[in-house]
C-alpha cells in the first residue's frame, strides 16, 4: 500500500477501536485506484470533533466548526472530519449550517463529483455507492446526484470539473456539462482566489487545454477575469506544448497566447501574489526580447541563468524550436564576472578616483564597466578599472 495510507492507517484503527466508523475518503482513494501519486489523505469518521479529540493527546482544531481536526502523529498531521450533512447554500459557496451525522452514505451524498465519493476501510475494502469506480473505468467526470443541485450548493465545483478533466485527461459527462452551462453565471458569487488556486491547478495538469476547452464550452471563461478565449486562441494552444513549463511560465505563456495588452492589471485581477506577477511580468519581458534577438553575454548577465533558462523555454514552446538552455550554459559558464558583487571596483571607489559627488552617474557608470568586463574590453582589476575611470573623468 502506499506510504500515505500506511503512516495513516493507526489514526484510522485506533478512531474504529473506539467503537467508530472511520474511513479514508475522497481525493486519496480515487488517486489510489488510479496508481497515481498520493500526498495526503482525508478521513472521515462518525466520530464528532469532540470525540476525536478526547480519542488523541495531540490534536489541533483545524476547522471544527466544519467537523475537521488534525490529528499529529509521529511528526505527520492527519486531517480526520466528522461525517456530516449540509443545508442550504444561499451563498453558493458555503452551507448555511453543517449538521454531523453517524452514516458514511450521508457524508458521500454530499460530495462534488462521483470519482470523489469513495471510502475504504482499515482493510482496504471500498464503499462506492454511486458508480465512482465505474467513472474511472469509463474515464468521466459525473456529480453525486443531480448536476445543478451540486453546482447550486458550490458553483465552483463547475471549475473544478474542468480542472480535474486537466489533471486526470478525463471528459465531462453529459449531464454534468449541461448543468455547467446551465449554471456558469453563479460562478460570480465565488472569490477570485478560490477560482484562481483551482486555474493554477487546470494549468498545470496533464491535459490542461482540454480544460481550457471546458471552460469556453460552458461559459465559465466568461466568469473569470479577462478570459474570454476564442476558438482561434484554442487552436493557436493546440500547438503549444507546456509539459516542461512552470505555473509562472504557464500563465506567461496564457496571456501571450490570449494577447492580452495589459498583462499586470490581468495578474492583478486573477490577484496573483507579487512575487508572481513580478516572474510573469519579466517572463514577458524577456520573451519579447527574445523574439528580437539571440542572447549574448551581457544580456545574460544583467537577466541571470536560472531567469533566463526559463524564459528560452517559454519563447521554445511558444515559437515551436529547440531551446538553447544549453548554449545559455555554456556561455554563462565563460562569463567573467556573474553578479555586481564580483567586480573589483564599488560605489565609493569611483566617488574617490573622481572626485565628484554622488548621484545617478555612479551606478550608470558601475553598469558601464561591467558591460565593458563582459564583453572583453576592460579587465576586473581595480588597477586597470581606476586607469579607465580617470580617463573617463577627463571627457
Amino acid at each position: 500500500m502506499p506510504m500515505a495510507f500506511t503512516d495513516a492507517l493507526p489514526v484510522l484503527k485506533k478512531i474504529t477501536a473506539a467503537g467508530f466508523d472511520a474511513y479514508f475518503v475522497g481525493g486519496c482513494v480515487r488517486d489510489y485506484l488510479l496508481d497515481r501519486d498520493i500526498n495526503d489523505v482525508d478521513i472521515a469518521t462518525s466520530a464528532t470533533p469532540l470525540e476525536v479529540k478526547d480519542l488523541f493527546s495531540h490534536t489541533v482544531d483545524v476547522g471544527i466548526e466544519h467537523g475537521t481536526i488534525m490529528v499529529l502523529r509521529n511528526g505527520k498531521g492527519f486531517e480526520v472530519t466528522t461525517f456530516r450533512h449540509e443545508s442550504s447554500y444561499s451563498d453558493f459557496r458555503r452551507p448555511d449550517e453543517v449538521q454531523f451525522v453517524r452514516h458514511l452514505e450521508d457524508d458521500l451524498k454530499r460530495r462534488d463529483f462521483t470519482i470523489n465519493a469513495m471510502a475504504m476501510d482499515s482493510d482496504y475494502k471500498l464503499t462506492d455507492l454511486f458508480g465512482g469506480q465505474h467513472d474511472l473505468k469509463k474515464r468521466l467526470i459525473r456529480t453525486v446526484g443531480k448536476a445543478e443541485e451540486r453546482f447550486y450548493e458550490d458553483a465552483l465545483r463547475m471549475l473544478r470539473g474542468a480542472r480535474f478533466a486537466s489533471q486526470l485527461s478525463f471528459e465531462l459527462e453529459d449531464s454534468t456539462l449541461q448543468a455547467m452551462k446551465k449554471c456558469s453565471s453563479l460562478l460570480q458569487h465565488v472569490a477570485i482566489e478560490r477560482k484562481r488556486i483551482e486555474m493554477d491547478k487546470l494549468l498545470t495538469g496533464i491535459n490542461w487545454l482540454r480544460g481550457i476547452s471546458y471552460l469556453s464550452q460552458t461559459g465559465i471563461s466568461e466568469q473569470l477575469p479577462r478570459f474570454s478565449v476564442t476558438d482561434q486562441q484554442i487552436n493557436r494552444m493546440k500547438a503549444i506544448n507546456l509539459d516542461a513549463l512552470t505555473i509562472q511560465q504557464r500563465w506567461a505563456a496564457i496571456i501571450l497566447l490570449m494577447e492580452i495588452s495589459n498583462s499586470l492589471a490581468f495578474l492583478k485581477q486573477w490577484r496573483h501574489s507579487a512575487k508572481r506577477m513580478q516572474q510573469v511580468e519579466q517572463l514577458i519581458k524577456l520573451y519579447w526580447e527574445r523574439t528580437k534577438s539571440m542572447w549574448n553575454p551581457v544580456m545574460l548577465y544583467e537577466t541571470g541563468i536560472q531567469s533566463a533558462i526559463e524564459a528560452e523555454k517559454l519563447y521554445a514552446a511558444i515559437c515551436h524550436v529547440p531551446d538553447n538552455e544549453q548554449l545559455l550554459l555554456d556561455m554563462w559558464d565563460l562569463l567573467v564576472i556573474k553578479n555586481r558583487s564580483e567586480l573589483q571596483v564599488n560605489g565609493n571607489d569611483l566617488l574617490q578616483w573622481s572626485n565628484r559627488q554622488g548621484g545617478p552617474w555612479v551606478g550608470e557608470l558601475l553598469t558601464e564597466i561591467e558591460q565593458m568586463i563582459i564583453t572583453g574590453q576592460l579587465d576586473n582589476n581595480s588597477t586597470e578599472i581606476k586607469k579607465w575611470v580617470n580617463r573617463w573623468s577627463q571627457k
